[in-house]
């Protein structure tokens, strides 16, 4: 039978909402802190007085390690794999009143993620646990809560031993929820709104609330549902009546007409919302507002991936979920400018390595159209760690399958459900029971996406397992394509993971063939962790200290593209030209016992023109580029024109004797000059270049402003040899959040005042405070000083 997974669907989102939107209130500010162990401190009498204030959403393994001036350490518990980072016990305290107005309500406590292993108190008295470092989970505190004097919360986190291939952080790193409702309500994530049909003309809107009715009396519930667009305009209204017995959870079925809808997509993100209501006796008794969009998907190995119907290649990269010098922490800010920087890259897709991401992620996802891979775990029953998941699968995949699904099937930007990465012993029949047991429940909760997984080692007797899967996840297998195609014609496949120095090979696959329908090149985005593995690669040991970043990403930790980068714009956009020099000696040592197999580096390339003591010496400069042809000057002296087409790769290299001056490469397409790039000789730094990604920012104690600092020779053009030390002065109604300069060997503190520039440039990250003022910012080196940056806090 011909595999086509054809599917429609309508979304919400919930998310970052700093008001009183559906009930929920951000509960991230004013916490204490203790780093270590601290026997009874989730008892109500527990002396508290010396732990530290602290904000969320918090990460202690980002943070100094005590004692140090640093968050690195050789002798570090996770090693090369969480980038000589330290884990260990954090505990969290909260003291909070209640308003009279939560009398005689519901109320509950979200967490979004914590890493990992916590268990949770409210007055003494325990809430639960959660293993997993990544789902999000809630709690019913209602009969716990005191309503006349003061709460306290008590949060025990334990990131221990070696339980991590990557840099997991440490903490409450995503954001807290407080939610208080009436006893009749909707259910935490309780909207599922999927569509039957969806076209230009219209949309048949089918919207399933799960309505809770916490009280002992049965009762008669109205639901109202509006829909509205994005101008705020009401499209459509459903009104449904039912009795719901007490103490139990029922879903009502309601299903709408939208006419003309705007669909979602990469390039037109367009969202509606869906405001909610219930009413009991006429009374209101809650209100729940879900943002959405309309779309279709389809899969087929004959069309390949239809997103409305039109055929799109999925431009993937693989991102782990950390934010580079502000370690796990996933503030809103963070995660939209990773996805802006991610789409302005060219990305049209991105797979979540390897666990759900953070409900910020998705929804900077929804609203700027990027497709999404929403991946569950990355091992099951075996372990690849000692410590890892495999000590907690048996008990909680379903658990954890549940709240993924059910927080996150509303998002326009998932297209698939990926269940696992590189599950060990894939070729079992028992591994292979287990992924259908999966993929299962996976359709039980939603079965409107497809069922994927990455999957290592592709050969023959992977089959079985790769049978539970709808689109089969190729990690680095290019070279099966055409065979498997052959002997499976209906297997969907996708490169789940790709090693960056095939891009050429992997994208023309994707073009040239409806089956394989994108390439999510290994990785998208720098992270912490996994040290060096794209330079000194595997197998990975102690000695790679002081790496401490994978080194491995299209754009780097700071948000800056790599060489990589410009080489994948060349593949994916027309007349594009980049230009660079290889050095004549390397960048970094070579690992000289370092595998065949490891290959996640990328050609040692740099945008430089400085070689002094290199004069009149050839050296190769390459040239990515999309246009027919490049010409290359060197101080406006043609060094003679060379293709660019497929055939070449897209590329050119030229030898080129060094002198100082400008090196500047012209693309021509039809014979017409279509682009440029040119390098240029920088003189000794004179001056600093600060720039900020905003003018304005609200007094919400979690807005970020991105500010880059460049050392600059008396025509502006950034010295790239120049490592020199700053230091920030930040005043005013902001501090510090983070420091970073993406020197991959760096051991730096990312949170003090200070930092190096690495290839002339450096990065700070500046946070609101709760206050309206002004944030003053300037940063100098010796005797030079940059211009001051004023930022206004609304």
């Amino acid at each position: 039978m011909k595999k086509i997974f054809a599917i429609a669907i309508l979304i919400s989102s919930f998310g970052h909402m700093h008001a009183q939107t559906n009930n929920y209130v951000l509960f991230d500010d004013d916490w204490l802190f203790y780093r270590g162990a601290a026997q009874g401190a989730e008892a109500i009498n527990f002396d508290d007085k010396d732990w530290r204030k602290t904000d969320l959403p918090h990460d202690w393994s980002i943070e100094n390690i005590p004692y140090t001036n640093s968050p690195f350490a050789k002798n570090a518990t996770g090693q090369a794999s969480t980038g000589f980072t330290e884990n260990g016990i954090g505990w969290y305290r909260k003291l909070f009143t209640v308003p009279s107005s939560y009398n005689n309500k519901k109320i509950y406590i979200q967490f979004d993620g914590v890493y990992m292993n916590c268990k949770v108190w409210l007055n003494g008295k325990s809430l639960g646990r959660h293993p997993y470092g990544y789902t999000s989970f809630y709690f019913d505190i209602t009969d716990k809560l005191r309503k006349d004097t003061v709460n306290i919360l008590a949060v025990e986190v334990k990131n221990e031993g070696e339980n991590s291939r990557w840099y997991a952080g440490s903490g409450i790193y995503r954001h807290v929820w407080l939610r208080a409702v009436e006893p009749v309500h909707i259910d935490n994530w309780g909207t599922y709104i999927t569509t039957a049909n969806a076209t230009g003309k219209s949309a048949t809107v089918n919207i399933i609330t799960s309505i809770k009715n916490a009280s002992s009396n049965n009762n008669a519930v109205k639901l109202v549902t509006n829909i509205i667009d994005s101008s705020g305009k009401q499209v459509a209204v459903v009104t449904t009546s039912q009795n719901i017995s007490g103490d139990s959870v029922s879903a009502i079925s309601q299903s709408a007409q939208i006419n003309e809808p705007a669909l979602w997509s990469a390039d037109h993100p367009s969202l509606y919302k869906a405001l909610t209501e219930v009413f009991v006796d006429d009374k209101k008794t809650d209100t729940y507002i879900t943002s959405f969009g309309i779309r279709t998907i389809s899969f087929s190995a004959d069309k390949g991936f239809l997103l409305n119907g039109v055929s799109t290649k999925l431009k993937g990269g693989c991102i782990h979920h950390d934010n580079g010098p502000l370690g796990a922490k996933a503030y809103d800010d963070a995660e939209i400018r990773k996805i802006k920087l991610l789409k302005d890259a060219g990305y049209n897709a991105i797979r979540s390595a390897h666990n759900p991401p953070s409900p910020a992620l998705l929804n900077a996802c929804d609203s700027l159209g990027m497709l999404v891979i929403d991946e569950a775990f990355d091992t099951w029953n075996d372990p690849k760690n000692p410590l890892d998941y495999n000590l907690y699968f048996n008990d909680w995949w379903q658990r954890d399958i549940k709240s993924m699904i059910e927080r996150d099937r509303n998002h326009p930007s998932v297209i698939m459900w990926s269940i696992g990465n590189e599950i060990p012993h894939r070729e079992k029949p028992e591994v292979a029971v287990v992924a259908k047991k999966l993929s299962a429940y996976v359709k039980q909760l939603d079965n409107t996406r497809p069922v994927t997984a990455g999957v290592n080692g592709i050969d023959k007797d992977k089959d079985d397992f790769i049978s539970a899967l709808d689109v089969a996840g190729y990690n680095y297998a290019v070279d099966k394509y055409e065979s498997d195609h052959k002997r499976l014609p209906s297997r969907i496949m996708f490169a789940s993971e790709s090693f960056p120095l095939d891009a050429f090979d992997y994208w023309m696959a994707v073009k040239d063939n409806n089956y394989v329908i994108g390439d999510f090149v290994w990785t998208a985005y720098d992270y912490i962790g996994e040290a060096s593995i794209g330079w000194l690669g595997y197998p990975q040991t102690q000695a790679f200290y002081p790496w401490n970043l994978a080194y491995c990403g299209d754009i780097n930790i700071c948000g800056w593209k790599r060489p990589q980068s410009y080489y994948r714009d060349a593949l994916w956009k027309e007349n594009q030209v980049s230009i660079f020099v290889e050095p004549p000696t390397a960048s970094f040592p070579a690992n000289k016992n370092k595998a065949g197999w490891s290959r996640w580096e990328w050609n040692d390339v740099v945008a430089r023109w400085n070689w002094k003591g290199y004069e009149n010496k050839p050296l190769n400069v390459v040239v990515y580029s999309s246009c027919d042809e490049v010409e290359l000057f060197l101080n406006n002296k043609s060094l003679g024109r060379k293709k660019t087409t497929r055939a070449e790769k897209y590329l050119a290299i030229f030898s080129v004797p060094y002198t100082t001056g400008e090196l500047k490469a012209i693309g021509y397409t039809n014979n017409k000059k279509v682009n440029e790039s040119i390098l240029k000789t920088a003189g000794n730094v004179t001056g600093l270049n600060i720039t900020a990604d905003r003018q304005v920012v609200r007094a919400n104690n979690q807005d970020l402003i991105y500010i880059n600092i460049e050392a600059i020779d008396k025509n502006g053009t950034i010295n790239p040899e120049a490592n020199m030390p700053l230091t920030f002065n930040v005043s005013g109604a902001g501090t510090i959040a983070g420091v970073g300069n993406a020197d991959p060997t760096s051991v730096e503190s990312n949170q003090s005042n200070k930092r190096k520039t690495w290839r002339g440039k450096c990065l700070l990250i500046v946070k609101s405070g709760k206050q309206k003022g002004e944030i003053h910012i300037t940063a100098t080196s010796g005797n030079i000083k940059s211009r001051e940056l004023i930022i206004k806090v609304d």
